[in-house]
């Protein structure tokens, strides 16, 4: 599949809505062989540090199945799933003010069915779609009184693969990119997160400007995929 593509495009993306029963927001998303379940749980909770501040909470975990991968990994959250759940629990929390949910925390589940690189970007992606379904939730069920405001959020990578800058990176590709750059960025064109990392030379000016002008171009159609799922007029 990655040969198919130019550098400059993203893998074909599929975002299924409702995709299970019991969750307030739940989405499958698939972006090219990466799927992912994100679901969006409300509780009428929140840490103690909220409480004085009037506000809500928006927290996330991540993690990998057994076999998302080649070979069985265990269960259970590790460093890197941690990390990785507090990217997304940021990614999320950048898109609402939480003093609208207070009262409440929205913890969105991200796990990972199969991966083939971009897991983290993936679960953004999907992860804002179940929360907004989770805020709408909220809003039929008179836990809001009207519909909090929110900003699109989504993330995707890019990177320098054989001296060329390409988007949204395969397991192949970003195993054996010279630099590898996650990019998370709202519907206003602003930047949330930037994780990069040179995996061998250290990377230009240059170079860093050009995947972070082609990561634009793929969080936009992202987002553009995010509305249509949502059924939101641009």
């Amino acid at each position: 599949m990655a040969k198919q593509r130019k550098n400059g495009e993203i893998r074909p993306v599929f975002i299924r809505r409702n995709f299970t029963r019991h969750a307030e927001g739940s989405v499958l998303i698939r972006q090219g062989d990466t799927h992912v379940i994100c679901t969006a749980s409300v509780e009428s909770r929140v840490p103690e540090f909220c409480k004085s501040q009037g506000q809500g909470w928006i927290t996330a975990e991540y993690q990998m199945l057994p076999r998302s991968t080649h070979s069985r990994s265990s269960r259970g959250q590790n460093s890197r799933s941690l990390e990785i759940s507090r990217l997304i629990g940021r990614a999320l929390r950048s898109t609402i003010d939480l003093k609208a949910i207070e009262g409440y925390t929205i913890t969105v589940d991200c796990d990972v069915i199969q991966a083939d690189g971009g897991t983290r970007c993936a679960s953004i992606t999907g992860g804002m779609v179940a929360l907004v379904d989770a805020l709408r939730w909220m809003k039929r069920k008179h836990k809001v009184r009207w519909l909090p405001q929110f900003t699109l959020v989504s993330a995707v990578s890019v990177g320098i693969v054989n001296g060329e800058t390409v988007l949204d990176l395969c397991y192949e590709q970003d195993s054996t990119a010279e630099v590898d750059l996650n990019v998370v960025m709202n519907d206003q064109g602003r930047y949330v997160e930037l994780q990069g990392t040179a995996e061998h030379n250290a990377f230009t000016e240059k170079q860093f400007s050009s995947m972070r002008t082609l990561a634009k171009v793929g969080i936009l159609q992202l987002i553009d995929l995010q509305k249509k799922a949502l059924r939101i007029m641009s």
